[in-house]
């Protein structure tokens, strides 16, 4: 499996058997140049112009932006609900938690998650062996919540998203079962 960053909370994974999933893509009001790059699956943790711009991404990709089980093949994605704030939504409104699992690894992409989730909600999400959390605070949760997250869910691997940059995104991450 592997990993690209583009920036925010959009990555590229790519799986052994050259399936194309896009998380979060975002439009060009966000500041990253935007990767244009065709995907079969996009998942879509909330209905913010960076975070659900579908229509940036090339080709006909099916869309999951829904909590429950979907299953392409042999890839499963759960969406699991949680909220953008601390205040259970009342702020930002509501952020899906979605877990990718392919070729034996689970991967775990928070969104804008912007609360540290309760037992029952950690419990669902684990294990994980890659973990995809937002770090920059204010509309997420902030690097020491994200430490304290890590920390609960345990995760091998972990790819922090969500924060500012001024240089251009990482080139890739390959890991192997």
């Amino acid at each position: 499996m592997k990993f690209q960053w583009f920036g925010h909370a959009c990555f590229l994974i790519t799986t052994e058997g050259n399936t194309r999933i896009v998380t979060d893509p975002f439009d060009e009001t966000v500041g990253y140049p935007l990767p244009r790059i065709p995907a079969d699956i996009v998942t879509v943790s909330h209905q913010h112009f960076d975070h659900n711009a579908v229509n940036t991404v090339p080709g006909n990709p099916k869309v999951v932006q829904d909590a429950g089980e979907h299953v392409f093949g042999n890839i499963r994605i759960t969406g699991h609900n949680s909220y953008h704030d601390k205040k259970k939504g009342s702020q930002r409104g509501k952020n899906i938690i979605f877990n990718v699992e392919s070729e034996g690894l689970r991967v775990c992409h928070l969104g804008d998650l912007g609360h540290l989730p309760d037992k029952s909600l950690i419990e669902a999400l684990g294990p994980v062996d890659v973990l995809m959390i937002p770090v920059g605070g204010y509309y997420t949760i902030d690097a020491g919540e994200a430490a304290e997250l890590v920390r609960l869910l345990s995760p091998p691997y972990v790819l922090p998203m969500h924060y500012k940059r001024s240089i251009f995104p990482i080139q890739g991450y390959t890991l192997v079962n």
